[in-house]
């Protein structure tokens, strides 16, 4: 039991070096003058996916139940916490307070929904369950596009026609304007947040895996039937998961939400296809591999920028690196080769340290 616990920390320990890694590598490529506007621009998108990836493996990999709605878990995070930055304002002169304040709150307003929502819905299992989580995605995404805030002295006005009807006072300001979203956020995640945020999302997902209750979670995950035979409460092991995936999501958002001057929720940010992308991510990284889910996430959503000089091709040459670590993660031969190579070289290792 102590040597499975003394590995589990080695390659937690690992995990959070990839991180500080890429950070110390990020840092030296500034400082030698290699770091274009399009590698900048992409670090905190970068963090965001890293960390949306990780959390929904939380629920795809290790309580082994199909969620298509953490886009929604992600809007939710980024509405609350924009909202709460611009409302604030006037109360909180200081940027950096207002957004450690709005990620807390991000973390919250996403984990009640997915709490509200894992009530009912986890009493689903495999495709049923899949579709009401996409279209608890789809409602939170169209409520916000028609949702009208609005604040003066006399409070706040909430309106889900136009912004003439929240009948606002002269000195009044619209915080949320429906389709056109919330205006004007400060631009206050940089690249050394998001991968604080990073090592925080990994210390408590990789933290909740290796505790009694992530066994509780896995023993769920292969046979829900002897897990309850052995008193294991089903709904509340499911519910803690996914609640904690969901909160997770919501600092993703508010990472998300901060790095853009104006925020919507459109198909593109908050849709299906958004989802889609994150279980790619999960799925390509290894179902359960926390690590790989963070490589993918990497790769991912850097490669397609990276290309951009291939017009004609870049995307022929995303589909055929899908195709590639798909059959790298999932194909029988692929998986014997690999783990042969680790063997021998494991093997070589021993024989030099001896």
């Amino acid at each position: 039991m102590k040597k499975t616990k003394n590995k589990a920390t080695v390659q937690s320990l690992l995990t959070y070096s990839i991180v500080i890694a890429f950070w110390v590598f990020i840092q030296v490529w500034t400082m030698a003058g290699r770091m274009t506007n399009l590698l900048n621009g992409l670090l905190v998108p970068i963090c965001t996916y890293v960390i949306l990836a990780i959390s929904l493996n939380l629920t795809v990999g290790i309580l082994g139940e199909l969620s298509l709605g953490h886009a929604g878990f992600m809007c939710v995070g980024a509405f609350s916490g924009a909202f709460f930055t611009k409302a604030a304002a006037s109360v909180i002169p200081s940027v950096g307070m207002r957004f450690g304040i709005a990620i807390f709150i991000g973390a919250a307003a996403a984990a009640l929904c997915g709490f509200l929502i894992g009530i009912p819905v986890l009493r689903l299992k495999g495709d049923y369950l899949a579709i009401v989580t996409l279209a608890f995605g789809e409602i939170i995404k169209n409520l916000i596009n028609v949702l009208y805030v609005g604040k003066d002295g006399r409070g706040f006005h909430f309106s889900m026609k136009d912004v003439a009807s929240l009948k606002l006072e002269a000195d009044g300001e619209v915080l949320i304007k429906g389709a056109q979203g919330i205006t004007g956020t400060p631009k206050a995640s940089t690249f050394i947040v998001g991968i604080i945020l990073v090592l925080i999302a990994l210390f408590i997902i990789l933290n909740l895996i290796d505790s009694r209750t992530g066994r509780a979670i896995m023993a769920i995950r292969d046979n829900r039937i002897a897990a309850e035979s052995v008193g294991i409460n089903i709904t509340k092991y499911k519910l803690l998961a996914f609640t904690v995936s969901a909160s997770l999501a919501g600092v993703a958002g508010v990472l998300y939400a901060h790095n853009l001057s104006s925020l919507a929720a459109t198909p593109k940010n908050f849709g299906y296809n958004m989802s889609i992308m994150i279980l790619v991510f999960v799925v390509l990284g290894g179902i359960g591999n926390i690590r790989g889910s963070m490589i993918a996430a990497v790769v991912l959503t850097a490669l397609p920028e990276l290309l951009r000089g291939l017009n004609n091709y870049r995307m022929l040459i995303y589909a055929i690196v899908l195709i590639v670590m798909m059959l790298f993660n999932s194909a029988p031969k692929a998986i014997e080769l690999r783990e042969r190579f680790l063997g021998n070289l494991k093997r070589k290792q021993r024989k030099e340290a001896a």
